[in-house]
Parts: C-alpha cells; sequence; structure tokens
C-alpha cells in the first residue's frame, strides 16, 4: 500500500511538472486569440507555422538563436577550462595566500548580479565592446560556484597519480589536459550544463549591454516581442518554446554526468 501511495504521488507531482511545458507545445499552435479563449483549447491548433514564419521574418529570432548558441557555447567551453584549471590549482598547489583568495571567491557568491551590472557597464563602454560578443563572453568565465564545484570534485583526484606522473617527466599542462580532466568528466559535465544555462537564460546584463535587434540574445529577443498595446503571444510563445528545446535536449543527454558532478566531492574516504 505504502509503495502504490508513493508511485502514485510521484505520478502526481511529475505530472504538475510536466503541464505547463505541454500547454506550451499546445500554445504555440494556436493564434492570441485562441490562447486565451475560454474555455481553454486543449489540442492542437493549426497556426504553429504561421507563428513561426512571422517569428523569425519579423523579429530577426534566427539572428537572435545564432547569438545565443555561440555566446553560450564559446562561455562555457572557455568557462569550463578557466573554472577546473582554478579548482585544480585551489586543491592540488600550496601557495601563499590560498585560503584567503578561495574565501573572497566564496564570499563573491553571495553579491547579487545586479550590485555588478553598472562597474560592468562602465568597463564595456571604456573598453568600446557594447554590442559586441566580447561584452557578453568575458564577465562570465571565472563563475565562482564553478571555480568552487571544481575545487571540492578534484580532491577525488589522488595526489599519487600526480605525483607519478610528475616522476615520470610530465608537465604540469599535459597532467592537466591529458589526466586531471579525463578522470573529471562529471564534474566537467555539470559544470558545463550550469555554465550553459546560465549564459542562454541571462536577460539582465545582455539587456544592457546591446543595443540593436540582430545582437539579441534569445531572452532579450523575447522581450522585444511584448509590445505597448498589443502583444503577439503566439509568437511569443513559440519563441519561448524554441528557447527551451536546445536546454531540455542538452540535460536529457548529460543528467547522468549532471548528477554525478553535483555528487563528486561530496564524500571523503
Amino acid at each position: 500500500m505504502t509503495s502504490r501511495f508513493l508511485t502514485g504521488l510521484i505520478a502526481l507531482g511529475a505530472l504538475i511538472m510536466v503541464a505547463p511545458f505541454v500547454w506550451l507545445v499546445i500554445a504555440t499552435t494556436h493564434t492570441t486569440g485562441d490562447i486565451f479563449s475560454t474555455p481553454p483549447h486543449l489540442l492542437p491548433g493549426s497556426a504553429f507555422w504561421d507563428n513561426l514564419r512571422g517569428l523569425f521574418t519579423e523579429h530577426q529570432f534566427g539572428a537572435a538563436i545564432r547569438n545565443s548558441v555561440l555566446v553560450s557555447t564559446i562561455s562555457t567551453v572557455l568557462g569550463v577550462i578557466i573554472c577546473s584549471s582554478a579548482g585544480y590549482a585551489f586543491a592540488k598547489f600550496t601557495f601563499r595566500g590560498r585560503g584567503l583568495l578561495f574565501g573572497v571567491i566564496l564570499a563573491s557568491m553571495t553579491l547579487p548580479s545586479q550590485v555588478t551590472l553598472v562597474p560592468l557597464f562602465k568597463i564595456m563602454v571604456s573598453a568600446g565592446w557594447l554590442n559586441t560578443y566580447p561584452a557578453l563572453i568575458l564577465p562570465n568565465l571565472a563563475v565562482p560556484f564553478g571555480i568552487f564545484l571544481m575545487r571540492q570534485s578534484m580532491y577525488a583526484v589522488p595526489d599519487e597519480l600526480i605525483h607519478a606522473a610528475r616522476v615520470d617527466g610530465a608537465g604540469e599542462l599535459r597532467i592537466f589536459f591529458g589526466i586531471v580532466l579525463p578522470v573529471m568528466k562529471p564534474a566537467l559535465s555539470a559544470l558545463a550544463i550550469f555554465l550553459f544555462l546560465g549564459q542562454w537564460n541571462d536577460f539582465v546584463y545582455p539587456l544592457t549591454v546591446l543595443r540593436t535587434q540582430d545582437a539579441y540574445t534569445i531572452p532579450v529577443a523575447l522581450a522585444s516581442l511584448q509590445g505597448v498595446s498589443s502583444t503577439d503571444y503566439g509568437q511569443l510563445l513559440t519563441g519561448t518554446f524554441l528557447s527551451v528545446v536546445p536546454v531540455l535536449i542538452l540535460f536529457l543527454f548529460l543528467q547522468r554526468q549532471f548528477v554525478a558532478g553535483l555528487l563528486a566531492g561530496s564524500v571523503k574516504q
């Protein structure tokens, strides 16, 4: 009886969580009038291609997808390298001020992003990087949580393995890229998902530094679809659906590594 009750409870929770996404998929196939009709439409309609066509021809949504893919991919690759390098240094090297520096990194995690918004904007203005890819990519490479995650995960790499590689004559770069990183695949996958999601969903900062529609990322482009007097919710929800699909696919492929990576280093032997 207890087993059936728990199964039913889990099924109910899953249904509650999936229902909004199902409604989103159905809403992409309707016009604005049909979306807000009473009673609501629970079956797909025939307006999906019209919504999609209007989204790409009237609002340059293809450019927004391109910008988000490029910025998120480059930020993720470079961010993984930088955060894992910093985590490796904090976990496996002893140097003066290590504890203090790591404490500063942890303390920076308590700061809301709005605190750094104005300083970052001024830096980008001074560098002449407004409305460019570097303005979106560079501030999101050394993420404090990513450094913390990789530092904790690096403790799982045996020190003896690193010492043996040094005795064999391997350099630090070869040890890091050839020995340490292959062992850290679950943690790297978790970090990659975390960084990709953070960049893909970021809205306030890109809105601050971007100036033209052809440079918009997906969140900014979706916000621009909301008009002052009227909004085409069919196109808006279609764009929202397109923004969710890549993230959903990425998580489905890497969900095991994501969970394993978050748990890495949580239990000391």
